[in-house]
Parts: C-alpha cells; sequence; structure tokens
C-alpha cells in the first residue's frame, strides 16, 4: 500500500519505512518547489548514475551507502550532504541502509 503524501505539520516516523523487506523510494512531500523521499536501499543494490534538476540534499539514516559523483563517497548514519543541481551521481549500499533526499527546485 502507498504512503500517503504528508500533509503540512504532519509527523512522519522514517524508522518504520526502512523497515521494509524491499528496496524502495517513498515520497514524503512533492511540491512545485521542494520534494522530500526516503529512498530504502539493501545491501549490493544500487541507483544508476543520473542527475536531479535541483539542489538536492542527502542525509544518511540507516546502514553504510556510497555515492559516486566523480569521487567515491561512503555514508553511514547521520551523514549528510549536499549536491549541486544537475550533478550526476549514482548511489549503491554497501549494507542496507536509508536516504532522506530533499530536492529544492527554482
Amino acid at each position: 500500500m502507498a504512503l500517503a503524501r504528508a500533509r503540512p505539520g504532519e509527523k512522519v516516523n522514517l524508522r518504520s519505512l526502512a523497515a521494509s523487506t524491499e528496496a524502495r523510494a517513498t515520497a514524503l512531500v512533492k511540491t512545485e518547489a521542494f520534494e522530500a523521499a526516503q529512498i530504502v536501499l539493501r545491501a549490493g543494490e544500487e541507483i544508476a548514475r543520473h542527475a536531479v534538476p535541483g539542489y538536492a540534499t542527502i542525509h544518511c539514516l540507516d546502514g553504510r551507502i556510497v555515492l559516486e559523483t566523480g569521487e567515491r563517497i561512503e555514508m553511514r548514519a547521520g551523514d549528510w550532504l549536499y549536491l549541486d543541481r544537475g550533478e550526476e551521481h549514482s548511489v549503491s549500499a554497501v549494507e542496507d541502509g536509508s536516504l532522506l533526499v530533499t530536492i529544492l527546485f527554482e
């Protein structure tokens, strides 16, 4: 069952979303100016090289994830980084993990 997008002021428990046994992206909020999603990856899974049209932040919530931007960046729970709009990157999971991704559009 798909999760309904969050309403302003609504609390969402990201831990419960990561408990799924399958990899997936869950859109939390999507407007013309802003998008937030939780991405859950299982060990060995990868998101192919791509770019987004906005400024992106990536916060590793759980596990161990590798982000490739031209350099290899290993992320663990608590790590956060920023990508410029249009910056190509790929994502792979060394261990089961989840990310909170936000994108700001201009």
